[in-house]
């Protein structure tokens, strides 16, 4: 029950006694989440109930990785104000082969069921989504709190976005769960699993609900849309990078959430830095180091942390930057150069927005707003203009972790 967040404590208080029941049956328990691959890519938030699933797979319960690609074709309404864009079943299948891969990072892949939810939903009836809306009143539903937000500013709610929680409510009856695991933002769905169960005659299950993990900004929960995320699929140097640039007032609550660093010693660290007798920047090196290594290895951990320090601390050149070929710089008219600026002999008017975007992975409008901003420099000196001169040997640099080195022999085109 470590890091679980329900936003009252008589539920809390029920779930802890419920899970203590389930443990003395004498079998593995039946274990899931849910996933609706509804973009590319996992992030930290996501890992964060990845790795309440592994402690229940190390402990011997049977962990299933269930891919909504039916529930994610409907769209989960939770925590939105508007309604989500529905997607293909291409769209759904694509993404999550992605996800899978990345969730097999923490989990076991041996050990790990993989279900898919259309399985069982595709072949339902309307008559049998009929009875199971008859399990639940629109009462229960306009108090979900999303649902009431909406209502009180005249934004549109949409029918199927009921439908969602009764077919997750389905999965979790259909699969004969004793637990399942989610997001605080699930509550509302895991618990319409739970009456479903108890109105079919089942044991209800034990709602295991994780707190959303706040992105980097400090404020927001992680999100890619938001631009607050650290992806898994981020490189062993940028993730150490990022997670080195959160708030020091995160640092308990990511110790808490994507480590296993033991309780009493969370507490001792809240402590420490309460009182200031505890370095934040040595606290939040052991964390960085934490989360690659669980991702990656120690070795790897050890790497990017010497990375960190190197071009950081001490201000040298990154040796991890992203080698960019000469001849294929996207070139750039020589008068869009400041006028205070003059092209070095050997060097090459660049299109700068188009660099950034092609090899850092970025729009070009977002390309645009860093550079406007100032989070981007060449050779050092910060640069607000779209079109630079590069040499070879050039590094830019995007942001706080992120390079660029110019590579090739300039003197080949000429």
């Amino acid at each position: 029950m470590r890091g679980v967040e329900y936003g009252d404590a008589n539920i809390q208080r029920t779930m802890e006694e419920d899970l203590r029941e389930r443990l003395k049956l004498g079998r593995p328990l039946r274990v899931y989440q849910g996933f609706d691959p509804t973009f590319t890519g996992l992030t930290l938030g996501n890992l964060v109930g990845l790795l309440k699933l592994r402690q229940f797979q190390r402990f011997g319960h049977e962990v299933t990785f269930l891919i909504g690609n039916m529930t994610a074709i409907v769209g989960d309404p939770s925590d939105r104000s508007a309604a989500r864009q529905m997607l293909t079943v291409e769209q759904v299948e694509a993404n999550a082969r992605d996800w899978l891969q990345q969730a097999y990072r923490v989990l076991d892949p041996v050990k790990t069921i993989v279900r898919r939810n259309g399985d069982w939903l595709s072949p339902l009836t309307l008559a049998e989504v009929i009875q199971l809306a008859s399990n639940f009143t629109v009462a229960e539903f306009l108090a979900h709190e999303t649902f009431r937000k909406r209502m009180e500013e005249a934004r549109p709610l949409y029918i199927h976005e009921f439908i969602y929680a009764l077919l997750q409510a389905y999965d979790a009856y259909h699969m004969q769960t004793d637990v399942q695991v989610g997001g605080s933002d699930q509550l509302f769905n895991i618990m319409a699993g739970r009456k479903l169960q108890q109105a079919l005659g089942e044991r209800p299950l034990v709602a295991i609900c994780t707190p959303l993990l706040i992105g980097t900004d400090g404020h927001l929960k992680m999100s890619k849309s938001v631009g607050n995320s650290i992806s898994l699929d981020e490189s062993p140097s940028d993730m150490y990078g990022k997670l080195m640039s959160i708030p020091d007032s995160l640092m308990v609550n990511y110790y808490t959430l994507l480590t296993d660093v033991p309780a009493v010693e969370i507490v001792a660290l809240e402590r420490g830095l309460a009182e200031r007798s505890v370095n934040p920047m040595d606290a939040k090196k052991r964390l960085a180091h934490s989360v690659v290594a669980l991702l990656n290895d120690e070795a790897t951990a050890d790497a990017a942390q010497s990375e960190f320090e190197r071009v950081f601390q001490r201000g040298q050149q990154p040796e991890e930057a992203i080698a960019v070929d000469w001849t294929g710089l996207p070139e750039g008219q020589t008068t869009a150069i400041a006028e205070t600026a003059t092209l070095e002999v050997g060097a090459k008017p660049v299109l700068l927005t188009k660099l950034i975007a092609d090899h850092i992975g970025v729009s070009m409008s977002e390309a645009r707003r860093l550079i406007r901003q100032g989070a981007v420099s060449v050779d050092g000196e910060v640069t607000k203009q779209d079109v630079i001169g590069v040499k070879r040997g050039t590094v830019i640099r995007v942001g706080r972790h992120r390079f660029l080195r110019i590579l090739g022999n300039p003197q080949a085109d000429d």
